[in-house]
């Protein structure tokens, strides 16, 4: 195949236009290398929080709300004495309670000395075991820290608010002016599992905040039909108890960001609801229980039954199990939300 070439001709008046040139590759780069990289202030957002707990650790968001928590603890271990050691109505209430629990000393009182006799150690026991295993396994020192120290410090001002704290006045009731409130053993029954509750992992605490409180009520219970501790004793030790984990938990959650993640109720069998609807449905039935036992009280008050022992016995289970819910609600809330695998 042959190509010819012929000559256009040139005409001199025509216009002439000039095409620029395109930009080479190597200019373009050298353009892109050479322009000034933009301010930090100037950049994405996006660039600088890319990751999700890193825009809200665990535990800042809620620091309100365990302040109100302690707060709340504190106010109802104040409202607790006054009503049931300084008031004639709550000493009358509180006194019956106690009383009326003469009237189940038999086998099951002699189950609830057996069970007191064995409490201290067996607190003890449990949390230590519990403490040494995610301490040394999950190697969480700092919280294990914290989490000993709050339970000491409540069970040492236990003891010294039952020194502390005046004797019960006469108001017309003949009950012993000793001071018992709050109850040591409910204490140190309560702070045990609190502490356990602390340590494990937020997919472990309802199931840990079910069965702690629940080994805590029934501390409670047996004090009272032991006649060691009047109901009012009972609630007061939990709100003790309240009053030093709670923020304890809430430094354990700062200091322990990685760890303190979760992926919701649901998310494994000891994080299911159940957890926390069983604890609910036992305060509610309580409550009717407690309500019952009142209305059936005549107008004189005047009665031979143990209304006003179903009554504080009500009251203890109410008060530990409604502190159950509340911590696992709030430090369910407090942890992170974990986005590709679950806490440890």
């Amino acid at each position: 195949m042959t190509f010819r070439q012929e000559r256009t001709p040139w005409d001199p008046s025509a216009r002439v236009q000039i095409t620029p040139l395109p930009e080479t590759e190597l200019a373009e780069t050298q353009l892109l290398t050479a322009r000034p990289p933009e301010p930090p202030e100037r950049r994405p957002r996006a660039r600088r929080t890319s990751d999700p707990q890193a825009q809200r650790p665990p535990g800042k968001a809620t620091a309100a709300l365990f302040v109100l928590a302690t707060v709340a603890c504190v106010a109802g271990l104040a409202a607790t004495y006054f009503f049931f050691v300084r008031t004639t109505t709550g000493q009358f209430i509180d006194e019956s309670a106690l009383v009326e629990a003469v009237e189940l000393s038999g086998t099951v009182g002699k189950a609830a000395t057996k069970l007191l006799d064995w409490l201290p150690a067996l607190s003890v026991v449990i949390a230590s075991i519990v403490v040494v295993f995610v301490t040394i396994l999950r190697r969480r020192w700092s919280a294990a820290g914290i989490a000993i120290a709050a339970c000491v410090g409540a069970n040492v001002a236990t003891q010294i608010l039952k020194d502390l704290l005046p004797v019960r006045p006469y108001r017309g009731v003949e009950t012993l002016e000793l001071n018992s409130l709050p109850s040591g053993h409910t204490t140190l029954a309560a702070s045990a599992a609190a502490a356990v509750f602390l340590l494990v992992s937020p997919r472990w605490r309802p199931l840990a905040g079910y069965l702690g409180g629940t080994f805590a009520v029934a501390t409670g219970v047996s004090t009272l039909i032991n006649q060691w501790h009047r109901p009012a004793d009972v609630v007061a030790a939990f709100l003790l108890v309240g009053a030093f984990m709670i923020p304890a938990g809430w430094l354990i959650i700062r200091r322990g960001p990685r760890w303190n993640v979760w992926d919701g109720y649901g998310g494994h069998w000891a994080s299911a609801r159940v957890w926390v609807l069983l604890p609910v449905l036992t305060g509610l039935a309580a409550a009717g229980v407690a309500a019952y036992a009142l209305l059936s009280i005549g107008p004189s008050g005047q009665i031979s039954t143990i209304s006003y022992f179903w009554a504080g016995t009500s009251l203890i289970i109410i008060a530990g199990y409604l502190a159950t819910v509340t911590g696992v609600w709030l430090f369910g809330l407090a942890a992170g939300q974990v986005s590709s695998s679950g806490g440890q």
